[in-house]
């Protein structure tokens, strides 16, 4: 029977999810903020026949250009040494996935934790589709752009409190919920989605 393994460690949980026809069968998901890259593997390694899959799915971002880096990093040496295929989906259509799945088919704003006080934020139809591009921005700017009811994410606690209105689920990513998000939105490009440039500048 076809196995998925999910991986998810662009945010501050590291999750992994090993699916059999789309069942869930095992997971591990653990809140570290740092140290993905001590985790992951391990992780991994402690499920049913070491994670081995036939599909890959892991996540491109936005999140910390750390996390993001490492996930698909093994996902690529795992897929290249099973022979798996590998998809790439955006970490917040998963968080947006999370609130469907707690509440039904309704909108919801994707809100997490950023670099600099920003964070990351992005509306979700009652299909699951992005409405628009993700974006990073302060608190304030995000409050005053967005009137979604529902917000979900590690900041929609925060985001709820300052505009003073909504429904917050506060959440962490889990790719247990990886099959929730639409099909169209997971993509055989793999190539990173941090979310906003990186600090380090090279010399000129």
């Amino acid at each position: 029977m076809p196995r998925t393994l999910a991986i998810d460690c662009a945010t501050e949980a590291c999750s992994v999810a090993l699916f059999e026809d789309n069942r869930l069968i095992a997971f591990d998901h653990k809140v570290l903020g740092r140290g993905h890259a001590e985790r992951l593997v391990p992780m991994i390694a402690a499920l049913p026949e070491k994670g081995q899959a036939d599909d890959i799915l892991v996540s491109r971002g936005p999140g910390s250009f750390t996390g993001v880096r490492i996930g698909i990093a093994t996902a690529r040496a795992l897929a290249f040494a099973w022979g798996a295929a590998i998809k790439a989906y955006p970490t917040l259509a998963l968080v947006a996935a999370l609130a469907r799945a707690e509440k039904g088919d309704v909108p919801a704003l994707a809100c997490m934790t950023g670099g600099h006080g920003e964070w990351f934020i992005q509306e979700f139809g009652k299909d699951g589709l992005p409405v628009a591009d993700h974006a990073a921005l302060i608190p304030k700017e995000a409050v005053a752009a967005f009137q979604t009811e529902l917000v979900v994410g590690t900041q929609s606690e925060a985001f709820t409190e300052l505009r003073g209105s909504g429904t917050a689920i506060a959440t962490t990513a889990d790719a247990r919920k990886v099959l929730s998000i639409p099909r169209e939105l997971f993509s055989d490009d793999i190539s990173p989605l941090y979310g906003r440039a990186p600090d380090a500048k090279l010399p000129k």
